[in-house]
């Protein structure tokens, strides 16, 4: 079996948002202070490391995702359709949006490298912009026809069930976070209501 041009942009593509995932996952368990001596795999290693790197990788094939569509002939793709795709010859939409994905990673990993010389607040609203990314680029990687012909999606493809897979897990990932935050908010102003109580109670004749 020939692998065509469109092939390998779109095995890229998977690539990437594989990358993405297992990247996006290892910052969640880093929110939830996941200790691998505790748990599983019951031996200290650096996720923060591999977190750091998975974003790198990602970031990389990414960028790399487009590039052989240079390369294709029918249809032709200029580097202006691949660096501003909003008048590309074709799916200008979904190939903008899955632009957007790839600029706002590209924001997020430069913003992180640099995270030490940012404030803590500056690098965090930069960095909780990936998912903003991510949603971009499930958007681009549902939607887009992978033979560029403008044909209905089959959600049943292996690429479209394996990007489906992928979205359901960060979703899912990413409502436990957001539940964990809403959870830790809560604890801490009780338990600020409760110091200002017994200070208040100390403090009374």
């Amino acid at each position: 079996m020939q692998i065509t041009v469109l092939d390998f942009t779109a095995y890229i593509g998977l690539i990437a948002v594989g990358a993405v995932t297992i990247n996006m996952l290892l910052g969640i368990l880093m929110a939830f202070r996941y200790s691998p001596v505790r748990n599983w795999p019951h031996h200290r290693f650096n996720y923060f490391r591999l977190h750091n790197w998975t974003g790198y990788i990602a970031l990389v094939v990414t960028l790399l995702h487009p590039l052989p569509l240079l390369l294709n002939k029918s249809p032709k793709f200029r580097v202006v359709d691949i660096l501003n795709p909003v008048h590309s010859p074709q799916q200008p939409l979904e190939n903008t949006i899955g632009a957007i994905a790839l600029y706002t990673l590209a924001l997020v990993v430069i913003t992180s490298y640099f995270r030490i010389q940012l404030r803590r607040r500056t690098w965090k609203a930069f960095h909780f912009s990936i998912y903003f990314a991510a949603a971009a680029l499930f958007y681009h990687s549902l939607f887009t026809d992978p033979d560029l012909k403008g044909r209905g999606i089959d959600w049943f493809d292996g690429g479209k069930v394996f990007v489906e897979i992928c979205a359901a897990i960060i979703l899912v990932a990413s409502l436990l976070r957001w539940r964990h935050s809403r959870q830790k908010l809560a604890r801490g102003d009780q338990a600020s209501r409760q110091h200002s109580s017994a200070h208040s109670a100390s403090t009374t004749p």
